[in-house]
C-alpha cells in the first residue's frame, strides 16, 4: 500500500526521513527509464523542487512546519498555471505560451502549505475527455497489468499514475465530468471531487465552468482531507468516520450498472455486501433523474457549449492542431444557442432539487465509479468507434455528480491483485464533511477484509 500523508508527516517530525530525500525519491522514479515518468509528466522541476525540500527540512528543523504537507512531493495537472513554466493544458495549440507569471490559486495554496511542486502532468488534451489518451505527449499506463497498456483514467492521467507509481505523494487535478476520480478508480487511488466552489479556480484553464471543479487524488480519505482543506482554505479538518451501524446509504438501479463489467458488478456487490454485514443500512432507490440526463444533454449539454465559448477562435485558426477526437466534441457546442443554454441551465436547477429530495434522507449515494475495467490503450487509440463509446460509458458515472453540483469521493473497492474498481461515494452541494466522514467509515470496512 501507498504511504499516506499521516505516515509521512509522522516519519518527516520523527527524523526518519526528510523532504530532501522523498523529493529525490520521487525524481528518480519520474527519470527510470524504464518507467512511465516521460509520459506521465510534461515537465519536471528538479531544481526547484530540491530547493523547496532543502527550505522544509530547514524550517521543520527549527520546529516551524508549515502543515501535514510540509516537505511532500506533490504533482500538479498541466491545467494550473505555476510562476515560471508554461500551461500547455496537455495540448501542441499551447506549446509556445509564455510563462505563468504567479500560481493559479489552488497551487499558491499547496505552495504556502509547504508543498513541493514536483512537476506538470500530463493529460488529456485540454481536459476534454476521461479516457487520458494523449497523442502529443503519449499516453502513461494504468499501473495494473502494464504489459497489456491499459488507459490510466482521464483526463488527470498524469495526476493518477505519479502516485500510483510513487512520483509524487499525492496530486493536484481538475474534475469536469470524473478527471479525479476516474484515474483514481483506474489508478487504485482515493481521489475527491468537492463541492465546485470550494475551490476557487483562478489561473486554472477552463474546461466548462458551470461544472469545472478542483480536487485531490492520494492513498487515502484522510489524505484527501488534509488536501481539501489547504484547497478550499478551511480548517484542518480530519473526517471522523461514523460507526458503520449508524450509516444510512442508498444504491440506485438506475443507470449506474447499464454495462458494468462482471469485474466491476462482482466487486461492487461485495462492497455492499461488506457493508451490510458490518452493520450498515444500504436502501435501494429509484432514481429516474439519472436516465433523463442523456435527453438534457443530447445537443452536447453545458460543457461542449462553454468548451466552445472558450475555444470557438482558437479553433478557428488552429484547428488542424487539436486532436480531433477533442475538437470534434467542442465543436458540438456551436450548435447550442443562447435559448438552449438558458434552457440547460433552468432544467439543471429543476434536476437538482429532485435528485436532492431523494437523497434527502440518506448519507451517501454509492455507485461503481466506472462500470468497466479499464481497456487497452491500443484498442481505443485504433478506433474512433471504441474510443468514443469508451469515453461515454466511463464518464456517464462521475458525470451525474457534476451536473447535480455534488461532491464525491472515488475509493478502491477491489481485492489485492485484481484489477482496480472504484467505488464512489457522492452527496449534494456542500455535503463535503459529510461524504468524507462517510467515504472514511466505508474505507475502514473495506480495508478490514
Amino acid at each position: 500500500m501507498l504511504p499516506t500523508i499521516t505516515e509521512l508527516h509522522t516519519a518527516l517530525e520523527n527524523g526518519e526521513t526528510t523532504s530532501v530525500a522523498l523529493t529525490k525519491a520521487a525524481l528518480a522514479r519520474i527519470a527510470d527509464p524504464s518507467g512511465e515518468g516521460s509520459r506521465t509528466f510534461t515537465a519536471v522541476w528538479k531544481d526547484q523542487a530540491l530547493a523547496a525540500a532543502h527550505a522544509s527540512d530547514t524550517l521543520r528543523a527549527a520546529g516551524l512546519a508549515r502543515s501535514p504537507i510540509d516537505g511532500l512531493p506533490i504533482s500538479i495537472k498541466d491545467l494550473f498555471d505555476v510562476a515560471g513554466q508554461a500551461t500547455r493544458a496537455g495540448s501542441m495549440v499551447r506549446q509556445d505560451v509564455p510563462p505563468a507569471t504567479r500560481h493559479a490559486d489552488p497551487v499558491q495554496r499547496l505552495a504556502q502549505a509547504g508543498a513541493v511542486l514536483i512537476g506538470h502532468t500530463n493529460m488529456t488534451e485540454f481536459a476534454f475527455s476521461g479516457l487520458g489518451i494523449n497523442p502529443h505527449y503519449g499516453t502513461p499506463s494504468s499501473p495494473w497489468d502494464r504489459a497489456a497498456r491499459r488507459i490510466p483514467g482521464g483526463s488527470s492521467s498524469g495526476a493518477g499514475v505519479s502516485v500510483a507509481d510513487g512520483m509524487a505523494v499525492a496530486a493536484l487535478g481538475t474534475d469536469t465530468g470524473g478527471s479525479v476520480r476516474i484515474p483514481s478508480a483506474f489508478c487504485g487511488l482515493t481521489g475527491f471531487k468537492p463541492t465546485a466552489s470550494r475551490v476557487r479556480s483562478a489561473g486554472t484553464f477552463p474546461l466548462a465552468t458551470s461544472l469545472d471543479s478542483i480536487g485531490p487524488l492520494s492513498a487515502s480519505v484522510t489524505c484527501c482531507a488534509i488536501l481539501d482543506s489547504i484547497l478550499a482554505s478551511d480548517e484542518p479538518r480530519t473526517p471522523n468516520a461514523p460507526p458503520p451501524s449508524r450509516l444510512r446509504l442508498a444504491i440506485t438501479p438506475t443507470l449506474v450498472l447499464d454495462g458494468a463489467d462482471d469485474t466491476v458488478r462482482a466487486a461492487f456487490a461485495a462492497a455492499i455486501e461488506q457493508l451490510r454485514a458490518a452493520g450498515a443500512t444500504v436502501d435501494t432507490l429509484d432514481i429516474p433523474e439519472f436516465d433523463a440526463l442523456a435527453r438534457i444533454n443530447q445537443k452536447g449539454g453545458l460543457v461542449c457549449a462553454e468548451a466552445y465559448a472558450v475555444h470557438r477562435n482558437t479553433l478557428a485558426l488552429q484547428e488542424s492542431r487539436y486532436d480531433p477526437r477533442v475538437s470534434s466534441r467542442i465543436l458540438r457546442g456551436r450548435n447550442i444557442d443562447a435559448a438552449d443554454y438558458i434552457e440547460l441551465h433552468a432544467q439543471r436547477r429543476q434536476w437538482i432539487a429532485s435528485v436532492e429530495a431523494r437523497l434527502r434522507n440518506h448519507d451517501a449515494l454509492l455507485m461503481p465509479t466506472v462500470p468497466v475495467i479499464a481497456p487497452t490503450i491500443a484498442s481505443l487509440q485504433a478506433s474512433d468507434e471504441a474510443y468514443f463509446a469508451a469515453n461515454g460509458l466511463i464518464l456517464r458515472n462521475p458525470t451525474l455528480i457534476n451536473f447535480l453540483d455534488g461532491c464525491a469521493l472515488s475509493l478502491p473497492c477491489h481485492a489485492p491483485g485484481t484489477a482496480p474498481v472504484g467505488l464512489m461515494v457522492a452527496g449534494p452541494a456542500n455535503s463535503d464533511a459529510r461524504i468524507l466522514d462517510v467515504g472514511l467509515a466505508i474505507e475502514q470496512v473495506l480495508r478490514a477484509r
